[in-house]
């Protein structure tokens, strides 16, 4: 054991008491395990990260509000300490941890030595002996302790020195147990705790009790005897049934005694005095981080705030913040246009900028650029003179000049506010990191200096066209001209990175070049009608009403639909339908569950809720595009090109690809959406079954092949060879199944989520995938292949060398290997279509401009890309689009274009 007989720890400067806080690190992740639904906190790669998630958000408030100078965590090793060997029952009828949870505790541990904070495992003892032993140390040194744990057991520990916070709530709110506290609580001192809980017994360690003695009578005899010692000394006095049952059960109360006791002698590595806090590692904390996809800022806000090493040093300066030397100028009106000349002929610059961007209008606040050799400047768009603005178009409009970015099409749909356009970009940072791992979840500048650069940078924000600069405009000013070299720097690591990865010629040829069409599509928008919409929304709103009513009406009473509980209530209990699957909180009343509820039983009310459900989403899809309407009358959504590790294309602000394709609803919505003002109508042009082909070309299975050129409708071809029939006895059944196998597949799905899909025994569906593999080996034969080259190499690619690692498919734990093995079925086959459409998208946008034609493109959703058609021009954009779209790629299943046209959106489809 460490020697505590040193002298005492001398108070902190302010004269108070050294603080320790002490986390049992297993006890506090569990409770966070069971406080965030694992779906919510899962990455890509399907690994779990709701008990980090919580633990990580637990202890940057508990720092921030305890403020320690002391700090360590404790973790079990194993179910086998001393306490199991002297009693082989000892937790023995806890449930096996769940799979979702294994490996996060190993997870929270690598953060936490990230952040410099020392923690504790010791072999044969738990982590509340641990803590005894630190506890008791730390007391004989003169600190304050803090115990933060969700073991009742550590109350002995509680003492005027030693306060134990305990969750009462998740792991968000913690209750502090002083002798005060666990005296009202209990009516003991923190002394007779253990007396007491070998009396009550613990059913979670699975320590027998006293039958017929609950919490009442163990506190009763405690008070009345004094001390558990004192109480067996006198069994004999203690009267009733309960007495017996107490003398009966005495040897398992000992026991039970002997195992509460939290050991306080534990023989550790260092005492106390070393684990005074240290500075974090933070391009560590933060590449955990964006590595587990945690991508919430407040969080990582929160953690940063709370490391003693941001202390050191009192209001840094950007630069100094950063660690660069940085040789910047503030410029003034009549300066840019020099400093360009200077600095911008040659080597590229790199160029940060800050603006708003609010319902079709936006505003750059400010630039800074930065050269070779920390030179840079920062100015004010608003204050340059005629001289300047020329030189500063001028240079951004020179496709000779290089300039690099970080998500250039942010800039560009800014700049292209003020008239100004941008050539020569050779680099944007965003989509280079995203391009070198696109399973990653943040690209955010200040990450990725972080992991790259080792700098971390000040912030330097705009917000509503208002400079949120603080008291110091120059600080910020150099904030910004700190990131614009950042983003020079980074551009010069990720040359060779993309290379590395074969991924220069996509970000040049693809991802560039889409950005900047991007940026003026999302400029454009697309022309709204309001009051289609608004009638939408009340007919939604009328819908979700008359389900409320029809909900009570099923239920007898009234009750809010929109709680778990309530509803949970009301199925199980007073209606006495089957249960569904058992969750923390009750049984689940999820959507599936609801759907099976509604299969199983006659009882109207499960279809009421989804029906209420559905029409309430689709009330929400129409407010958020009611309220995205900008002053222009067009709704301009924000296009993403770094959220799908596929490469598809999502949309944000607001999310197009919500608005359902194939119900009445989602079309009716689709008629919201209408041609703009000097524009003849709306044009959609999308692919035909683009998933299929290129499933078809990657495999080279002849069959499938066959049935693509043979004119034929597809799904009805295949369903005849696949169930040996005729194409004239295919029936709608038999397509409808063939169609959902087809596209499964595509999709990476697996035999049990057929016969989800299919509403059909798992073998069925087995038998269903089997015969189709017998049709279509060479199908078969590509998602073995492809599957088993990711495994060896640790990536799948597309036709054009896209990337998508999965690290996971090597993984011990099965789910995530699966899920790994489902995303190497399926990344091949999406992101080569997802590339597709992007050169149609390039290849479109190229001819019309080549052609001078006025018409443009506007949207780009899921696979289909709307254009808005010039008066005149319908006749020749067609023909443009589907040349255009049909050369996109050479497949052996060619692609095939559809083409509509309409005033609005739904009647322009085909």
């Amino acid at each position: 054991m460490v020697d505590t007989a040193s002298k005492k720890t001398e108070t902190t400067p302010g004269g108070e008491r050294p603080r320790l806080m002490l986390m049992d690190g297993h006890s506090l992740a569990y409770r966070a395990f069971f406080a965030l639904p694992a779906e919510n906190f899962t990455t890509a790669q399907g690994q779990p990260t709701n008990a980090i998630y919580g633990f990580a958000s637990m202890l940057a408030n508990t720092l921030r509000d305890e403020a320690p100078t002391h700090f360590a965590v404790a973790f079990d090793v194993s179910r086998r300490t001393w306490r199991s060997q002297e009693f082989t029952e000892y937790k023995a009828n806890r449930a096996k941890t769940p799979d979702e949870f294994r490996g996060q505790v190993e997870l929270i541990g690598e953060l936490l030595d990230a952040m410099g904070v020392r923690r504790f495992a010791v072999d044969g003892f738990e982590a509340d002996d641990v803590i005894a032993t630190l506890t008791t140390q730390a007391e004989a040194e003169g600190f304050d302790v803090l115990i933060v744990t969700g073991d009742r057991d550590s109350f002995q520990l509680v003492s005027d020195r030693t306060t134990v916070l305990y969750p009462t709530k998740g792991v968000s709110e913690l209750t502090r147990f002083t002798p005060e506290k666990v005296f009202e609580k209990y009516g003991l001192t923190p002394a007779q705790y253990p007396d007491f809980a070998a009396l009550r017994g613990d059913p979670s360690d699975n320590l027998p009790g006293i039958p017929g003695v609950g919490e009442k009578t163990a506190a009763k005899w405690i008070n009345q005897f004094g001390s558990f010692a004192e109480l067996v000394e006198r069994a004999e006095e203690v009267k009733g049934k309960a007495g017996q049952n107490f003398r009966d059960h005495l040897e398992s109360v000992k026991l039970n005694r002997r195992l509460t006791e939290m050991v306080r002698d534990v023989e550790l590595p260092v005492g106390v005095t070393a684990l005074e806090r240290a500075a974090y590692d933070r391009k560590a904390v933060a590449m955990i981080l964006d590595t587990l996809e945690i991508r919430n800022p407040s969080l990582r806000e929160r953690l940063f705030a709370v490391d003693p090493g941001a202390e050191e040093e009192e209001g840094p300066s950007p630069a100094a913040q950063s660690g660069v030397e940085l040789d910047g100028s503030v410029l003034s009106t009549g300066e840019l246009a020099p400093w360009l000349a200077e600095h911008g002929q040659d080597g590229p610059l790199g160029v940060a900028a800050v603006g708003a961007w609010a319902l079709g209008e936006g505003s750059v606040a400010e630039v800074a650029l930065a050269a070779a050799g920390g030179q840079a400047a920062w100015f004010d768009p608003a204050q340059l003179d005629e001289a300047d603005e020329t030189a500063w178009a001028a240079w951004l409009a020179d496709g000779a000049r290089p300039k690099v970015f970080h998500n250039v099409k942010a800039a560009m749909r800014l700049f292209g506010e003020h008239g100004w356009t941008v050539d020569g970009v050779t680099m944007d940072t965003a989509l280079a990191a995203y391009l070198v791992k696109p399973g990653r979840r943040s690209f955010d500048l200040d990450a990725l200096s972080l992991e790259y650069l080792g700098r971390e940078l000040a912030p330097a924000e705009a917000a509503g066209g208002q400079l949120a600069f603080g008291a110091d405009d120059d600080a910020q000013a150099e904030a910004l001209m700190v990131q614009a070299l950042a983003v020079l720097d980074l551009a010069a690591a990720f040359e060779g990175r993309l290379e590395e990865v074969g991924a220069a010629g996509l970000l040049r040829d693809m991802e560039l070049p889409t950005s900047a069409l991007l940026a003026r599509m999302e400029r454009h928008g697309i022309a709204a009608d309001r009051d289609h919409l608004g009638k939408m929304e009340q007919m939604f709103a009328g819908a979700v009403q008359q389900a409320v009513r029809e909900a009570h009406a099923a239920a007898g009473h009234e009750f809010n639909l929109g709680s778990p509980k309530q509803l949970q209530e009301v199925l199980f209990g007073e209606l006495g339908l089957p249960k569904t699957k058992k969750t923390k909180t009750g049984y689940t009343t999820d959507a599936d569950a609801l759907a099976w509820l509604a299969q199983q039983t006659e009882n109207e009310l499960p279809v009421i809720m989804l029906r209420h459900r559905e029409q309430a989403k689709l009330r929400t899809t129409v407010e958020g595009l009611i309220k995205t309407i900008s002053a222009d009358g067009r709704i301009h959504t924000t296009f993403n090109q770094t959220v799908a590790a596929t490469g598809r294309l999502s949309s944000t602000d607001p999310n197009l690809q919500n608005i359902p394709v194939r119900t009445d609803e989602g079309r009716a919505i689709r008629r919201g959406f209408v041609v703009g003002e000097g524009y003849e109508s709306l044009m959609t042009a999308d692919y035909s079954q683009i998933e299929l082909r290129v499933m078809a070309h990657l495999s080279e299975d002849e069959g499938l092949i066959e049935a693509f050129t043979s004119g034929e409708d597809l799904h009805t071809t295949v369903a005849s060879q696949v169930f040996s029939v005729e194409r004239s006895q295919v029936d709608p059944e038999m397509r409808r199944k063939i169609k959902a196998m087809s596209y499964g597949l595509a999709y990476g799905l697996s035999a049990f989520g057929l016969s989800q899909q299919l509403n059909i025994d798992a073998g069925e569906a087995r038998v269903l995938m089997d015969t189709y593999f017998e049709r279509f080996g060479g199908v078969r034969d590509y998602l073995r292949r492809v599957v088993d080259e990711a495994r060896a190499t640790g990536y799948t690619q597309t036709i054009l060398g896209r990337r998508r690692y999965l690290p996971d498919l090597n993984s011990d734990n099965r789910q995530r290997r699966e899920a790994a093995e489902r995303m190497a079925l399926n990344a091949p086959i999406q992101g080569t279509a997802a590339d597709i459409v992007k050169i149609a998208m390039l290849k479109v946008d190229a001819a019309l401009r080549e052609a001078e034609l006025g018409s443009r493109i506007l949207l780009q959703v899921h696979d289909e890309i709307v254009l808005e058609i010039a008066p005149g021009e319908r006749a020749a954009v067609e023909e443009l689009v589907r040349r255009e779209m049909a050369g996109a790629a050479a497949l052996r299943a060619p692609l095939d274009v559809s083409v509509g046209v309409g005033r609005d959106w739904e009647s322009a489809a085909h």
